[in-house]
């Protein structure tokens, strides 16, 4: 039996339903891997834990993969999957707000759970609509953001549709998103696993038996939804254990969990990810572009 620790970006949640699944069905320890599974804590990230040996495998966004890189002395980190296709994270308002582009947010007051690294992020959206990029930035005390700007707090949050987004409709809170890309500012993969080079040189035959499991997890999650959000009752906290509340994620969430392209879990296309670390480098975010090929691989997927 092979160990694999995985570190996770957050409490257990639909992003994570895949590995969710293949634990609830035993494959993992069928395929001959004993997966731990580490929870998120504010005083160590994903990428600190491979770092420093307390995990082989994280989970993070590859904003988050890509700064870290890009810090002095970093340990080379390696992004091997990504949990799903497409961003679903978003800038959003409340429908009745008469906000209906990103330009009007100029000089109104945007709130999130931490803004500090996204900011050049949101300024960019709302230039690119023909705005100054001129907001506040204050950081939310509500743990459901949506309540940030349902008690006039905030004009606008950042928030991921598929989690966040399904909190405030399931509360009967209507919003009104504003994509990344649908104004021209590249984000790439939302969460991606990865890990160490020396882990993928040392491990490469239980990296591709944990991920192809994985893989089966997600296939399966797919097409089995009612099932798959009984086994997220289960699993989330206690304060998320809502079904109606978990129908309406895990349905915001299915679609991009199944790359339209390839017909598979996981795949990263190297000239998607290419653009947003050029994109990283044009707004000054890095020193340079990382070389993708450094950055992220396909190699252990099936």
């Amino acid at each position: 039996m092979e160990r694999i620790r995985l570190a996770l970006d957050w409490k257990p949640n639909v992003n994570h339903s895949g590995i969710l699944a293949a634990i609830h069905h035993g494959w993992y320890k069928e395929a001959g891997i004993e997966l731990e599974l580490i929870d998120r804590e504010l005083t160590q990230s994903a990428p600190q834990k491979v770092e420093s040996g307390v995990a082989d495998v994280g989970l993070t966004c590859i904003v988050t993969l890509a700064s870290y890189r890009e810090e002095k002395d970093s340990h080379p980190l390696k992004a091997i999957a990504s949990l799903m296709q497409e961003d679903l994270s978003s800038m959003a308002v409340l429908e009745s707000s008469g906000i209906e582009r990103p330009a009007q947010l100029d000089g109104k007051r945007f709130a999130a759970c931490s803004v500090g690294g996204r900011n050049p992020t949101i300024t960019c959206l709302i230039q690119n609509d023909g705005g100054k990029g001129d907001i506040t930035y204050i950081q939310s005390d509500r743990v459901n953001l949506y309540e940030t700007v349902a008690e006039n707090k905030a004009d606008a949050i950042w928030l991921f549709k598929n989690w966040q987004g399904a909190q405030a409709e399931a509360a009967g809170v209507k919003l009104r998103h504003f994509t990344l890309g649908d104004y021209g500012v590249p984000y790439c993969y939302p969460i991606t696993m990865f890990t160490s080079p020396a882990f993928i040189a040392e491990h490469s035959k239980t990296l591709r038996t944990f991920l192809a499991t994985t893989a089966k997890g997600y296939a399966w999650a797919v097409v089995n939804p009612e099932k798959m959000v009984d086994i997220l009752m289960e699993q989330v906290r206690d304060e998320h254990k809502d079904k109606a509340f978990l129908e309406i994620a895990f349905a915001a969430t299915r679609p991009y969990f199944i790359s339209s392209k390839t017909g598979s879990w996981g795949h990263m296309e190297p000239e998607k990810v290419n653009a947003y670390l050029k994109w990283r480098a044009e707004q000054g975010l890095s020193n340079g572009p990382l070389e993708v090929d450094e950055f992220v691989t396909n190699e252990l997927l099936g």
